[in-house]
């Protein structure tokens, strides 16, 4: 088999029902099977995956994973993982369209660079806008600024401005140090090595340790304008709120950090979580509204 495309899914039955429906239609060329994890949703989605699509479940083309239980994206990757069987990996996020045959291109554009361990492809928001994907590898100032969400107001610091790759072209090849996890294609054989995801990370910064560890082997990581998806952003991210979400973000960080950066980075940026949880807690008293990275 050529490609298996897994995706983590948890209360966007509609939105994974459209990711769906996209691949089924614009796919072709390839053999390829899609397998939805499914993180405990209780809007029925998997009562939808059954009456729907049963058809391709019965093909063997659509497998679904339900869990009893909220693992997570990194372990629920790897549980997509160790039941694929194509040679190419893509982990999508469920709130995802196709527009075209974009897996083709990918796969063809992988079969002729060895070389490369990891591509990713132009994404638009919904209402067709370039999505801002590629970041700089994070250092320790960039972090403290968003810590403290300093970073709304000075992103227009040197720091600041490197991380985010403001100067980033998307309409060129590119090979970068990370590209966002919303969609990763790879190679079975080099998650393998890697051991796939790092499940010390139950929400965010997993992509970036991901990159890391396919550029540690040698890898390149390209981000290629070939094709474009439409990411409608978050939606899953969206259901939690708040301090919660900002909790699950930190403990991401730090886990990073304390894997790759200095023992003084990592528990600067521990001891300020309290400073965090404030700034977060008085956003929502005043009713600001959050903006993500990819908006500054």
């Amino acid at each position: 088999m050529h490609l298996s495309i897994i995706t983590v899914s948890w209360n966007v039955r509609d939105l994974l029902s459209r990711l769906l429906d996209s691949i089924f239609q614009y796919t072709d060329g390839i053999d390829y099977e899609v397998i939805v994890v499914d993180n405990e949703s209780k809007d029925g989605t998997l009562k939808h995956l059954r009456d729907n699509y049963k058809n391709w479940i019965d093909k063997g083309k659509l497998k679904v994973i339900d869990n009893s239980f909220n693992a997570g994206f990194a372990k629920a990757n790897n549980q997509g993982l160790k039941m694929a069987q194509g040679k190419y990996i893509c982990f999508m996020n469920p709130d995802m369209e196709m527009v075209e045959n974009s897996f083709l291109k990918l796969y063809q554009f992988m079969e002729k660079t060895p070389n490369v361990g990891i591509s990713s492809c132009r994404l638009l928001y919904g209402d067709k806008t370039i999505q801002p994907t590629v970041k700089a590898n994070p250092n320790f100032c960039s972090q403290l600024l968003i810590l403290l969400k300093i970073h709304h107001f000075l992103s227009w610091l040197p720091c600041m401005k490197k991380y985010l790759r403001k100067d980033f072209d998307y309409t060129q090849k590119q090979y970068v140090d990370q590209v966002m996890g919303a969609l990763i294609f790879t190679r079975h054989e080099l998650m393998a090595q890697i051991k796939g995801w790092d499940e010390d990370y139950w929400l965010w910064w997993e992509d970036l340790e991901m990159c890391k560890r396919v550029k540690k082997l040698e890898h390149d990581i390209v981000y290629l304008p070939i094709t474009e998806i439409i990411h409608y952003e978050g939606k899953s991210f969206a259901q939690t709120h708040g301090l919660v979400k900002q909790k699950r973000f930190n403990r991401g960080m730090l886990t990073y950090f304390k894997k790759n950066h200095s023992k003084s980075a990592y528990y600067t940026l521990l001891m300020l979580q309290p400073v965090s949880w404030l700034l977060t807690v008085l956003t929502q008293v005043f009713k600001i509204k959050p903006r993500t990275q990819s908006k500054l």
